[in-house]
């Protein structure tokens, strides 16, 4: 599946305690610079590095971070990333304290986070950012983890899924329950997301994928 034009998946596999994983951050073209979207677990600066330049991209093409959510898998490099650039830095005002270091993620052990960071923009749901692929839109999708979002592009029925929706062998799949402490509000999030017209999806764990709100529709529905 091909994303749409502007858009490029970044992707990289790392080995995360015992297993090997692959995830998707993403890079949006806008006329200011890229926007990254994520930057991993703690230590794939590098990673990312190597994964702009396949786009044809560096440093100096980033004028943004936006994060989906606190988890660090998503956020974990945002600190050695700014070591190499001083861009915008966007969280949703839910999330934005667990990024900075006001609050612990919730899903990290006692005393054992990632390096917090600076926030830049608080954003809230229906914020847009003008991009490559036309209007980018901040959707609030609570569930996953407080303040938690997802990134759609109505001009292109394209979404930027996060967590609040993942992918299996090319299927797009509900939000994981193992790592989803507010299952029913992500499920509400998923039935906002298939009331969209949304043809392809980008899932942070397990790619691009063809399917779109009928699927997303349909998996609520299995999963209530």
């Amino acid at each position: 599946m091909s994303l749409p034009s502007g858009v490029h998946a970044l992707p990289q596999t790392v080995e995360h305690g015992e297993m090997t994983t692959t995830v998707h951050p993403a890079a949006v073209e806008t006329e200011a610079g890229l926007l990254l979207v994520d930057v991993g677990f703690p230590g794939q600066t590098d990673q990312i590095v190597s994964a702009l330049a396949e786009a044809g991209f560096d440093w100096s093409s980033v004028a943004g971070i936006v994060l989906t959510h606190q988890d660090g898998d998503h956020a974990g490099s945002l600190a050695s990333v700014l070591d190499e650039t001083d861009a915008v830095v966007y969280a949703h005002e839910e999330c934005a304290p667990y990024v900075d270091g006001s609050k612990e993620p919730i899903k990290s052990p006692d005393g054992e986070r990632y390096p917090p960071a600076r926030v830049d923009v608080e954003l809230v749901d229906g914020v847009t950012f003008q991009t490559a692929a036309g209007p980018m839109e901040v959707v609030f999708t609570p569930g996953h983890a407080p303040g938690h979002i997802s990134l759609y592009f109505p001009d292109r029925s394209f979404l930027i899924a996060g967590d609040a929706l993942t992918a299996t062998d090319g299927r797009l799949q509900g939000p994981d329950q193992r790592y989803t402490p507010e299952m029913d509000e992500a499920l509400g999030s998923a039935r906002d997301l298939a009331e969209r017209d949304i043809d392809e999806v980008l899932c942070y764990h397990g790619g691009p994928v063809g399917d779109g709100d009928e699927r997303i529709a349909r998996l609520v529905e299995e999963l209530s």
